[in-house]
């Protein structure tokens, strides 16, 4: 934020009439010296004698009184102040060469504290503009007590020149305690007014300066006090954020930053949502003393901006022992800071658990999105086969999310209050096309993504998913990028289950006509290519859900009610979820595809079969069962020989054989191709060691 743009400004006849100013001392006489036309050079040709005309004591006597004048930034009769043109903060004093020299050598070693007093009032009449930021006011408040000290010094030091009790040698004298002290003040402001410091630099910059000047007791005192009152100011913004979660900060001198465009509805809508990173952000300049504290400082107000927007008033209960007086070595704003965290930390979690029920929404994802509670998923298969098995853009998605819900109310998914949470949804694109739009995904390698085969027409089974309402704040955590993630575990699941019905129709067909005469038919060949897919998808589906999705959300579960803030509720979350894709090959795409292309297989052998066995065997049309598969009850009654059944002629029969003696020359070369993939992977993922002997054993049995 541009300090100079938001804050007041100015008024012109404030800086530009001298009288309202320090240096109108120093500019009306100059004006009166052009007038007259003379300069300290010729002033011995004016109103004024040469101070060399006179003695050595009248001249003593002289130079104090202009030395008195000078240590307040006033001309004197001969000393002058000379000013360099566009460099406002180089100021030298000149003296009338005339003068006797042992008084000009003394003369000139108080000039120094005299060039210090002009930049010092200097710095504080300019930085006490609103422009400069509320550490440069208190800085320059400061400054200007210090000076009254300074000033009330050269009082008494010209009282003593009344009384005619002070030499030029007391005068150097007593002028040397301010001595260092001033000159290192005219340091850090040289410093300050070059660089354009505000805010932390300022502090910054005094800290390092106190520092620097360790050896010098009284100048480090001096320092580290003008520290801790320009950072009063800046302490009390910290207040502020740390105990309110608000940013109090007129003039964009705090280390925090917000991003008032970024706001918290984008965390449902937005993939690539920044909000929680970025809505507030540490800036450069950080104070050095807060500097190991930042990140506890940003959390710390974060988590109490999330609890007021969630309309829930909370402030961390303020005391004398909690307020940021200053800073210093006991490290007191250190343990306030702390104090602040841990009760902002454990008020937000404790209102994210027990008010939202973040672990009872996490365990409703579970059971529809991880398909733990499978029971309504079987029902809305049944409801919604015909709407399912149409193209992505001929689905109503409104009829689909009406059959969703009679699933819902029919079966155990009725005794969720938060399954009325539930939404559907159909993808426009396939799971592997999704997975290669999501570049922050640690996906091995997507460049031969166009090898894979996607299907020719694809249909709502592959592209539906379902999709979860999650309200603020629980969408800090389950964030759309985390629901993101479940729906592609969905899908995958999903589509897994649907081959698995398939393949138990085909199987449940084959068992109907288990009691034919099926010598010389390729039925029997069949039967044991279906019970092989069908050993190779219920082994992936054991895979997936007792060897990845259940250990990995125990775990989850167990770290979440350990869990002490909310970063590290959103860490185990993201890592659950990351590592249930990775286990479940969706960041494995070699591995993917040739499951992929192994469940297509599938697919293509089960709606095939109806037809084989149908070449293979006349069965009347009475008796051809009207869901593409066999009921049990039918298969029992099949085993007495039926008449009506019999064999085809030789002819048909080998172009079935040919068939199926091609969908398992395919079957088992992508199950072989497979194994050498998942042996290999299984060295660097351990947790494909079960899934490959499972595979491996389903390719030793072919």
């Amino acid at each position: 934020m541009d300090a100079s743009s938001s804050s007041p400004s100015t008024p012109r006849w404030n800086v530009e009439r001298p009288f309202l100013t320090g240096r109108f001392h120093q500019e009306t006489k100059s004006r009166h010296s052009e007038a007259k036309g003379f300069s300290m050079d010729s002033m011995n040709t004016g109103l004024e004698k040469a101070i060399g005309c006179y003695n050595a004591s009248v001249q003593e006597l002289i130079v104090i009184d202009d030395l008195l004048s000078a240590l307040v930034g006033i001309e004197g009769r001969y000393i002058s102040i000379k000013r360099i043109r566009g460099k406002e903060f180089d100021v030298t004093f000149q003296i009338d060469a005339s003068m006797d020299l042992a008084l000009q050598e003394l003369a000139k070693r108080i000039f120094p504290l005299c060039e210090s007093f002009l930049l010092i009032d200097h710095f504080v009449e300019s930085r006490s503009q609103f422009k400069n930021g509320l550490v440069n006011h208190a800085f320059a408040a400061a400054l200007r007590a210090f000076l009254l000290d300074y000033q009330a010094m050269v009082a008494q030091l010209e009282h003593q020149f009344r009384l005619g009790r002070l030499s030029i040698q007391g005068l150097w004298f007593y002028c040397q305690p301010m001595m260092g002290s001033m000159l290192a003040l005219s340091t850090v402001i040289h410093k300050a007014s070059a660089n354009n410091f505000m805010g932390s630099a300022v502090l910054n910059l005094l800290q390092s300066q106190a520092k620097a000047m360790a050896g010098d007791n009284a100048v480090r005192s001096l320092l580290e006090k003008m520290t801790q009152c320009a950072s009063s100011a800046y302490l009390g913004i910290l207040e502020r954020w740390i105990y309110e979660g608000v940013i109090d900060d007129p003039y964009g001198e705090f280390f925090i930053a917000e991003n008032k465009s970024l706001r918290k509805e984008s965390l449902t809508q937005d993939y690539d949502a920044k909000y929680w990173g970025q809505r507030y952000s540490l800036k450069d300049g950080i104070p050095s003393f807060l500097a190991n504290a930042a990140g506890t400082i940003l959390t710390t107000g974060k988590y109490l901006n999330v609890m007021r927007e969630c309309g829930h008033n909370v402030q961390v209960p303020a005391s004398e022992d909690f307020k940021f007086m200053s800073f210093g070595s006991n490290h007191h704003y250190l343990e306030c800071i702390k104090a602040a965290y841990e009760f902002s930390s454990t008020e937000l979690l404790n209102l994210i658990k027990e008010k939202y029920d973040l672990l009872g929404k996490l365990r409703s994802i579970k059971h529809y999105l991880l398909l733990d509670q499978g029971d309504f998923l079987v029902h809305f298969m049944d409801i919604a086969k015909d709407e399912l098995a149409k193209r992505p853009d001929e689905i109503s998605v409104e009829k689909l999310q009406s059959l969703l819900d009679i699933a819902l109310r029919s079966t155990a998914a009725a005794a969720d209050p938060l399954h009325e949470d539930l939404t559907c949804c159909v993808e426009r694109s396939s799971l592997l096309k999704t997975l290669g739009t999501l570049k922050d995904l640690e996906i091995r390698s997507l460049a031969d993504s166009n090898d894979v085969e996607e299907p020719v027409s694809s249909s709502g089974l592959e592209t539906f998913s379902l999709s979860y309402k999650v309200q603020w704040p629980l969408s800090i955590v389950i964030s759309r990028k985390a629901l993101t993630k479940y729906q592609l575990i969905f899908r995958f699941l999903f589509h897994c289950k649907h081959v698995n019905r398939q393949l138990c129709g085909a199987w449940q067909l084959h068992q109907g006509v288990r009691a034919i005469n099926m010598r010389g038919t390729a039925i029997p060949r069949s039967s044991l290519l279906c019970r092989s897919m069908l050993k190779f998808i219920n082994s992936l589906l054991h895979y997936l859900t007792f060897e990845v999705l259940e250990p990995n959300w125990h775990v989850m579960h167990n770290r979440l009610q350990t869990a002490k803030s909310i970063d590290e509720v959103i860490k185990f979350h993201d890592f659950f979820l990351n590592k249930c894709m990775r286990e479940c090959l969706l960041l494995l795409p070699e591995l993917l595809k040739k499951v992929e292309r192994l469940k297509s297989l599938g697919l293509q052998y089960a709606s095939a079969t109806q037809r084989l066995i149908s070449s293979s065997i006349d069965i009347p049309k009475s008796e051809a069962p009207s869901n593409g598969s066999l009921g049990l009850e039918k298969s029992k009654h099949g085993k007495s020989r039926n008449p009506s059944r019999v064999l085809k002629l030789p002819i048909a029969n080998s172009t079935v054989t040919d068939s199926i003696l091609k969908f398992e020359k395919d079957f088992n070369s992508e199950l072989q191709s497979l194994g050498p993939i998942l042996s290999n992977s299984a060295q660097a993922e351990p947790h494909l060691t079960h899934l490959a002997q499972w595979i491996l054993g389903v390719g030793n049995e072919q």
